[in-house]
């Protein structure tokens, strides 16, 4: 079983995708041999945040550079649901839907904090690896370390070899937006000029 190919699920907002998104998905396919593909999976816009794009134009964005990028496989498995998936219904749907590879989660270590309340932790920890990225000044062995459900599950959580840290964040650049700023080189071309002719994130 541990042979074989695993795709590594990376979920988000992406309102909108950056380009340390995109950076970060590369260097995870690159840094390790057996994980074949990346699965950007926006979530639905019933997701409860404030500002949050429609589900169309926040694919849109992201299929823009999914469709250039080999290892990169855009999902709309969250988009197309009436309600609001939690991350084990969506991981258990897109593990039926690639029965032949392992399923790995990406989690910052900002999510990681507070994955002992989500919904069927015990389930998500056994059917799942779960990689962990190191945000900010986290470290994750102390996060882990400070938390009984997830020191009794330690062996679940795979620290990132290479990790990108950025603090540029979506917010950052939706507020450069309305300021007027340029965000050029902050999101890939394609992005950009999509935001621009759509007007986004001006309100």
């Amino acid at each position: 079983m541990e042979n074989k190919k695993a795709l590594a699920v990376f979920g988000g907002s992406f309102n909108p995708p950056l380009n340390s998104h995109f950076s970060l998905a590369e260097q995870i396919v690159s840094e390790y041999e057996n994980i074949e593909k990346v699965v950007f999976v926006p979530v639905n816009s019933k997701y409860e945040k404030a500002g949050l794009l429609s589900n169309e134009h926040r694919y849109n964005m992201l299929k823009l550079v999914c469709d250039k990028n080999d290892n990169f496989i855009l999902s709309n498995i969250e988009l197309k649901q009436e309600k609001q998936l939690s991350t084990l219904e969506t991981l258990e749907l897109l593990q039926k839907e690639y029965p032949d590879n392992l399923i790995y989660f990406v989690l910052g270590t900002d999510n990681l904090k507070e994955f002992s309340t989500w919904r069927n932790p015990e389930k998500l920890v056994s059917e799942f690896k779960i990689l962990v990225l190191e945000r900010d000044e986290d470290k994750m062995e102390e996060i882990i370390n400070s938390d009984n459900f997830l020191l009794k599950h330690k062996d679940s959580f795979i620290k990132t070899k290479e990790n990108i840290r950025s603090n540029i964040s979506s917010s950052f650049v939706r507020n450069k937006i309305r300021r007027g700023k340029s965000i050029r080189y902050l999101v890939p071309d394609e992005i950009y000029f999509y935001i621009k002719e759509n007007n986004l994130f001006k309100d």
